[in-house]
């Protein structure tokens, strides 16, 4: 697996990529010491967060991994579908997938199982009163991201 560390409006952030897949990203990491490694899927990563983080991308263009059981990559898979500057509930995506509203819980159990968040836009899921809701990067991260889609939406 190889990593690369990258600064950003929410902090840094850590990419991980393995196989040809992006794998991960955390959130408040560190800048490492030294040199970063070279590599050809972490520059496009690392390129196109910039470009997002500029305003300049609304869509991403990379290998992702999904690793999860059958719920959480229809819950991810859904999220994918949630237009830049758009947001959905829980709800939402419970009914978009055929489910009760009531599943709601489970599905924010799999939003929050993403491990790519950003790139899986799980910070585009709101309460059902549009209120923000927990985030694994933090409510304050959700609220800059979706600020930097939607300006003056809060």
């Amino acid at each position: 697996m190889n990593t690369r560390w990258m600064d950003s409006p929410i902090g840094g952030l850590r990419i991980h990529a393995a196989a040809g897949l992006v794998t991960a990203i955390d959130f408040g990491a560190q800048q490492p010491r030294g040199s970063q490694v070279p590599e050809a899927l972490l520059d496009r990563a690392e390129q196109q967060l910039a470009e997002y983080f500029a305003g300049e991308r609304t869509e991403f263009d990379l290998p992702l991994a999904s690793e999860g059981t059958e719920f959480q990559k229809k819950v991810w898979s859904e999220l994918l579908r949630i237009p830049y500057g758009q947001t959905a509930s829980y709800g939402d995506i419970a009914r978009r997938l055929g489910y009760e509203p009531g599943i709601s819980r489970a599905v924010g159990a799999a939003n929050g199982a993403n491990r790519i968040p950003i790139l899986v836009p799980c910070h585009r899921v709101v309460g059902a009163d549009g209120t923000l809701t927990g985030y694994a990067g933090g409510v304050e991260r959700k609220k800059i991201l979706l600020e930097l889609e939607q300006p003056g939406l809060f």
